[in-house]
This record gives C-alpha cells, sequence and structure tokens, in this order.
C-alpha cells in the first residue's frame, strides 16, 4: 500500500525532480526536529533553566514574527523566492551548529542565556523562511499533485520524527551529560543542512507562479506597506465581520495551547523525573498516533464537521494537562502521549479547514493576515504567562488551570465559533 502511495510512475519527469527534493528536504527536517528541536527545552531544563526562562525560549520565534512578517513580505516579494528559501535556510539553521559547542565554552547558566539569545537570532531568518516556503511549494509543485506530495511529506516528517526521538533518547540515556546532547545537537544540525541541500535544488516552475508572496499579507498590491495605507492594509474592517467570533475563539484556543509549553518540560523532568529516553519514546508513541489518526480524518470530518470536530478536539485536549498532572508512572506518559498524538491528528487536520470555511474565497489573504498576528499573539502571551501561573500556583495546579482553560475554549468555538 505505501510502495503504491510513493509511486512516482504516474509523475511527469519534470516534475519528480522538485517532487524527490521536497521528500528528502522534509525527511532530513524530521530529523533535525526529532533531534535537536524535540530536545532543546529538556536540556535547557537540566541545564537548570526555570520555566520562564524555557517559556522565553518559546516566545521568541512569536516575538520576532510579529514585528518582522510584513518587512519579511516585502523583502521576499522582489527576491528569487528559490534562493531566498536556500539562503535564509542556512541563516536560520546554522544556529544549530553552535548548539553543539556551547557546553564547551560556556556555564550551565551562560548556556542557557546562550540558548535564549541563539534563538532570538535564528528567528529573525525563520521569520521570510516561514512565510515564503508555501510560496516555493505553490511554484513547484502544480495544483493537481499537491495534495499527493504535501501527504508523502507528512509521513516521511513523521517516520524520520519518531525514529530520529526514540534514537536520540537511547543516546542520551547510554551517554553522560552533556556530551550526549552535543551527539544529539550534532545529529539536529547534520538533518538541517541535509534539509537545506535540498532546497537549493526546488525550482519553481514558470508557468505555476503564484501572485506575488506578499499577497497573503495585502489586502491588493496597490497599498504594498505605504505608511499612509497602513491602517487601510490591515483592513480592520474584518474585525466588523463574523470572522471576529473565529478569531478571538481561536486567540483562546492557542493562548490555552501554548500556556503550557514552558511548563510540560519542567514538570516531566523534575516532578515526573523521566528519562531522555523515556521522553523519546512518548514523543515517538504522539507521532504514531498522528499517523494513524490522520487516515481517519476525513471520516470524523465528514461525518460531524469541521467546527464540531475542531470544538470538541480542543475540549478534549484538557485530558492531556490534566491526567498528566495526577501522572506517576511512566507508562502513563506514554499512554497519555497515545491519545494527545490522536487528538492532535484530529484537531490540525480540521481546524485549518473550519476556518477557511468561514473566509470568502476572494479575500483570504488579508482574513488570514489576522489569524497569523492572533497566532503569534497567544504564542508569545502563552509562553511569558505559562511560567508565571506555574511559580505562583505549582507546577500540578497550573496543569489543572491550563486544561480548564483548553476546555471552555472548544466550548466557546462549539457555541461562538
Amino acid at each position: 500500500m505505501l510502495a503504491r502511495f510513493f509511486k512516482q510512475s504516474d509523475v511527469p519527469a519534470e516534475y519528480r525532480n522538485n517532487f524527490h527534493h521536497l521528500y528528502f528536504d522534509i525527511a532530513w527536517f524530521g530529523v533535525l526536529s526529532g533531534s535537536a528541536v524535540n530536545f532543546l527545552n529538556i536540556y535547557a531544563t537540566r541545564l537548570g533553566a526555570t520555566a520562564f526562562e524555557i517559556g522565553l525560549i518559546g516566545a521568541m520565534s512569536a516575538i520576532v514574527n510579529l514585528f518582522l512578517a510584513i518587512p519579511a513580505g516585502k523583502w521576499l516579494e522582489k527576491q528569487n523566492i528559490n534562493k531566498a528559501m536556500f539562503w535564509t535556510s542556512v541563516f536560520y539553521r546554522v544556529g544549530f551548529f553552535l548548539f553543539i559547542f556551547l557546553p564547551l565554552v560556556l556555564t550551565a547558566s551562560q548556556q542557557v542565556i546562550a540558548i535564549i539569545l541563539l534563538t532570538f537570532i535564528m528567528a529573525i531568518p525563520l521569520t521570510p523562511l516561514g512565510i515564503g516556503f508555501n510560496a516555493l511549494f505553490a511554484e513547484a509543485v502544480p495544483n493537481e499533485y499537491r495534495a499527493h506530495v504535501a501527504g508523502i511529506r507528512n509521513i516521511m516528517f513523521a517516520f524520520m520524527f519518531m525514529l530520529t526521538s526514540v534514537v536520540s533518547g537511547a543516546l542520551l540515556e547510554s551517554m553522560p551529560f552533556p556530551l550526549g546532547y552535543q551527539l544529539v545537537f550534532a545529529i539536529g544540525a547534520i538533518g538541517a543542512a541535509m534539509s537545506s541541500y535540498h532546497l537549493f535544488f526546488i525550482k519553481p516552475f514558470k508557468q505555476d507562479i503564484n501572485p506575488p508572496l506578499s499577497k497573503p499579507i495585502l489586502a491588493s498590491p496597490s497599498r504594498a506597506f505605504s505608511p499612509r495605507n497602513i491602517l487601510a492594509t490591515l483592513r480592520l474592517d474584518i474585525w466588523k465581520t463574523r470572522f471576529k467570533n473565529i478569531l478571538l475563539t481561536f486567540f483562546a484556543f492557542h493562548f490555552a495551547q501554548y500556556l503550557a509549553v514552558p511548563v510540560f518540560p519542567v514538570y516531566n523532568v523534575r516532578v515526573l523525573e523521566l528519562t531522555d529516553n523515556s521522553l523519546g519514546i512518548g514523543t515517538a508513541c504522539y507521532y504514531f498516533t498522528v499517523l494513524i489518526g490522520s487516515t481517519q480524518l476525513r471520516k470524523f470530518a465528514h461525518r460531524i464537521g469541521n467546527k464540531s470536530l475542531t470544538g470538541w478536539s480542543v475540549a478534549l485536549a484538557a485530558l492531556y494537562p490534566f491526567l498528566l498532572s495526577i501522572s506517576t508512572e511512566v507508562w502513563h506518559f506514554y499512554g497519555l502521549s497515545l491519545i494527545a498524538g490522536l487528538n492532535f491528528a484530529m484537531l490540525s487536520g480540521s481546524y485549518a479547514n473550519y476556518m477557511l470555511e468561514h473566509i470568502p474565497p476572494d479575500d483570504r489573504p488579508s482574513h488570514l493576515a489576522w489569524y497569523n498576528i492572533i497566532l503569534n499573539a497567544a504564542i508569545l502571551l502563552g509562553s511569558l504567562i505559562g511560567p508565571i501561573v506555574s511559580d505562583a500556583m505549582g507546577l500540578s495546579q497550573a496543569l489543572l488551570l491550563i486544561a480548564a482553560l483548553r476546555f471552555l475554549s472548544g466550548l466557546l468555538i462549539l457555541k461562538w465559533g
């Protein structure tokens, strides 16, 4: 069955090179994500980072994105898209090589500060990379093959993420600290370099080029980033439509989602005392059920609709922090990871479709721009407030509060979304 899914004989020869490099790009990105990215917060926690410092690591990208998204879009509009994606990926991913050498030159507390600063610097090229890759994908893959290519990329990412997270966890378990983490960061750096290598060979097809990249941010190209038209560019009229409900309920959802990000690694390491190997296995369990759940997404969405599936998935996401707060054994963590992955498969596959159902087809760019703003605002606030809440209430009580907020945000979507 998988062999049939990966079959390329029906793909025109002129597209195969792009498709293969897109597959290898995401596979190597899965290696990076399953190693360096996956264990960075855990490493910072083992260095003694506070929940607030963990929150800062997560907040850096949101801060930079909020300020640089529009300038990045303007800059990308004037660039050769494939070259811009290659070089921004290089400048972003070189930071992962620097992580390898931090233990050699800095103390534990200094490393925490360096990780925060490096994450901030890396977020600068990451902003145009994140904005531009979808444009490159659209220009490199004809419309009739996009679902096929995206599906294979999802499978390859999930598989490589699972494999790398398990291997990384085993390495960290068997090697002394911090040498094991240096090796994990080296594996991630190699994955980063190879992903960028394959990005270099992805070329747009002239006949498939879409409208200028700035379109997802602007209401119309004629008003492109003019200071005197900034209010018109922001399209504040969108807040007078029913889409306002979508934005507000999604802000509540993403805030509750990212409020937990700085709390989870601290709780897992200092309360549950999970080993790196256990954390790697838990992540693999999570992505295994993401894969399984994704195969059933279409059936559930067709049966109950994207709105209901999104709302109930957000509400059920409360189970993870609630049950984690009363967990005592490693197998509890594994079971929760399986449940959370299954729920996330439903959520991640339904909420974007639900949102698009409420956006006029001829006015998607401006609506999605506002969603990008509320998403990054929620990431920023959640990442910074989460540690404050956990310090004030305690980790277990903070998880219970997060569970309640997730459940309530799901009900908000069902009632007012």
